[in-house]
């Protein structure tokens, strides 16, 4: 029988999961709301039944994911963890907070934290995920299995979860603002901004699967093939150089990653 899934908490994250998964994953997906107003709106939402019962949900699915925010998942898991039997596993995706802050809470439990992204609406999702101390390598195989229908997973350990939320958790909201950026300098220099929005979304989007496909080529090769010495792209990428956009980036993912691990203590 396939895994029933139950997620407390039904906002973006948990919604873009929800939303990737429900069209292929033919177990049941069951979400849990406390507010009645803010259930009825996300089961209208998902199309999936959506609860205000949190001990239910728990004793009903098999798969518990924790979709709260990180400073109500004290208070949640003090809620459901006499529900909790042996078989259930607990998957968080809670920014910060770690399996073991989990673990000192539920005990000898099965625990999974996973880092997704919101682009998992669209089924191109980037996930972190690690095991918590007790759970087994085929829970990390199960979730892996769910989360692969709507993106792509990479195993990390624990103490590198809050770099995973940074470069892809975070990290859509980044590109956005590179994008965008880009796309209004076109407008700045005198070009529809629609057209300057396309040529900068479509390079990105193209740019980013050249990278995929490059086999052994370093990713400094592909910058190099169009850079050429004294053409217009190396003078761009000389500006970005004098800018000192590599550490820009560097203070933006590890700034972004403290306050991930700020926001689980």
């Amino acid at each position: 029988m396939k895994k029933r899934l139950g997620f407390i908490g039904c906002g973006k994250m948990a919604s873009a999961i929800i939303k990737g998964i429900s069209d292929s994953y033919d177990g049941k997906i069951i979400g849990a709301e406390i507010n009645t107003d803010i259930a009825q709106d996300a089961q209208s939402r998902l199309k999936i039944p959506v609860w205000t019962d949190n001990k239910a949900l728990v004793i009903e699915n098999d798969v518990i994911f924790i979709a709260v925010k990180p400073n109500q998942v004290t208070d949640i898991l003090e809620e459901i963890k006499s529900e909790l039997t042996e078989d259930k596993l607990i998957v968080s995706i809670a920014a910060g907070v770690s399996t073991g802050k989990i673990e000192n809470i539920l005990g000898r439990h099965r625990v999974v934290r996973i880092m997704p992204n919101t682009p998992a609406l669209i089924k191109e999702g980037m996930f972190g995920i690690c095991k918590g101390t007790y759970a087994f390598d085929e829970d990390i195989s199960f979730v892996s299995s769910i989360l692969t229908q709507v993106g792509k997973v990479v195993e990390v350990q624990e103490e590198q979860m809050d770099i995973v939320t940074a470069i892809s958790g975070s990290g859509p909201a980044f590109f956005y603002k590179v994008i965008e950026d880009m796309a209004r300098a076109g407008e700045n220099l005198g070009l529809d901004y629609d057209k300057s929005l396309m040529l900068a979304t479509q390079t990105a989007l193209g740019s980013a699967k050249m990278i995929f496909n490059r086999g052994e080529i370093p990713v400094q090769t592909l910058i190099d093939n169009v850079a050429t010495k004294g053409g217009c792209t190396f003078v761009g990428i000389s500006v970005m150089n004098d800018e000192n956009s590599k550490k820009l980036f560097n203070d933006v993912i590890e700034q972004t990653a403290i306050k991930a691990n700020q926001l689980g203590r």
